[in-house]
């Protein structure tokens, strides 16, 4: 998988993620568990994608 293809499957699930804590977030008794842990998955997916965007130009 190349660089570029694995930088755009990260940003796919960043944005999910994003959808997710959304979802999370708008509920009437959000789950601070559920947000905590999606927020954090998210954060390492952003470090990610920051290292191999440096790759990628």
């Amino acid at each position: 998988m190349s660089y570029s293809t694995r930088l755009d499957a990260l940003k796919q699930r960043h944005a999910s993620l994003e959808s997710r804590i959304q979802d999370e977030d708008h509920r009437p008794r959000p789950d601070s568990t559920t947000l905590t842990r999606l927020k954090l998955e998210k954060l390492h997916l952003k470090e990610k994608m920051e290292k191999l965007s440096t790759l990628v130009h």
